[in-house]
């Protein structure tokens, strides 16, 4: 049996997205079928229309997402038909050099759905990130599947499958934030309100936010910054140091992908302080600093993919601390939207007028 439904897809670069029929496949071995119910808008997605991941156009947009399993391939017992679950872009192999040394949160051979999709008239689609969720229902591996407490709003906890964990990642698991550590926070859109809310839920006492714009700023405050610095009035670098008595952040988490910004970030940092970049940069971007200072402060510069997350074991703790109140997931989600309105929402997201839109489907 071939599903078909209505989809997002970006078929040239840099054209607008449009709606069209996607047939999908029954599960195999090893797949799921799940059905969406919410899906955020990633600048990731529009990474893809803009051809700056890769040229494998068309492609089905959307990985930003949770549903319910509708049916898994002849020898998935991982999931089963009616698990809630977050997608995830991590789906870890188990045999690469990094899962067989214990890091699974690096694998190196993550696991995506055999079957393709495709249009109406057979042409294959390339699902975003190996998912493909702005659509009624998408085929993913089983273990892109990650299963989580049915309480949560799936609008909000669609967002751990991407931006949101990136954030709460940067901090918690790359930057490795400690309980009485002060973190600086550069850039704070979506994945930086998430470093934010993950500097807090990892006990740092100073938090504090740095953007151009005070929108951003207010929204930073929001996630429990503690300080806030207008990087278009003040030097970020010395308001840093004067909020952290003289030395600078523990914790310096880059999250715009801009090489002057991570500049700021890294002379902001404390003597053998953490910098981490979660922002995506261009291709074409360069990065200098004279080697005496990298030498001279020591510490850690630290590329953070994915927040170094291992869905199987972050999703549910995330998804706990959500349910509990400890973690406001629901402040990152600014409107919901119809998968009709994806383009629309692309132009609200590059002006910041949001930190995330969510399409929501028919539940």
């Amino acid at each position: 049996m071939v599903h078909e439904v209505k989809g997002v897809v970006a078929r040239k670069r840099g054209a607008p997205v449009e709606v069209a029929t996607v047939l999908v496949p029954e599960p195999g071995p090893g797949e799921a079928l799940v059905r969406v119910q919410a899906c955020g808008v990633c600048h990731t997605d529009l990474h893809y229309r803009e051809g700056g991941i890769n040229d494998d156009f068309p492609f089905l947009l959307g990985h930003e997402a949770a549903g319910l399993v509708e049916a898994v391939g002849p020898d998935v017992s991982s999931v089963a038909a009616g698990d809630f679950v977050v997608l995830n872009w991590r789906a870890v192999c188990g045999q690469c050099r990094a899962c067989r040394r214990g890091r699974p949160w690096y694998c190196f051979a993550t696991h995506n759905a055999s079957q393709k999709m495709t249009l109406a008239d057979g042409t294959v689609l390339s699902p975003a990130l190996g998912i493909g969720a702005f659509a009624e229902k998408t085929l993913v591996a089983a273990g892109q599947c990650t299963p989580v407490d049915p309480a949560a709003r799936p609008e909000a906890a669609g967002l751990l499958g991407c931006g949101v964990m990136a954030g709460l990642g940067a901090a918690m698991w790359t930057g490795q934030v400690a309980p009485g550590d002060s973190v600086a926070v550069f850039g704070c859109g979506g994945v930086g309100c998430a470093a934010v809310a993950g500097a807090v839920l990892a006990g740092a006492t100073t938090v504090i936010g740095v953007d151009l714009d005070p929108r951003k700023l207010e929204l930073a405050a929001s996630f429990g910054a503690t300080a806030v610095v207008d990087a278009s009035r003040e030097d970020p670098v010395e308001a840093v140091r004067r909020l952290t008595s003289g030395v600078g952040a523990d914790v310096c988490v880059e999250a715009v992908g801009n090489p002057k910004v991570f500049e700021q970030a890294f002379y902001a940092r404390d003597l053998a302080g953490t910098v981490v970049q979660v922002g995506v940069p261009t291709p074409e971007m360069r990065l200098e600093l004279p080697m005496i200072d990298f030498f001279g402060r020591g510490g850690r510069l630290k590329p953070s993919w994915y927040g170094d997350c291992l869905p199987s074991r972050d999703f549910p703790m995330l998804i706990d601390h959500y349910l509990h109140g400890r973690l406001d997931l629901d402040r990152f989600v600014s409107e919901t939207i119809a998968l009709e309105e994806v383009e629309e929402a692309f132009g609200r997201m590059e002006r910041g007028e949001v930190l995330r839109s969510v399409v929501v489907f028919d539940r």
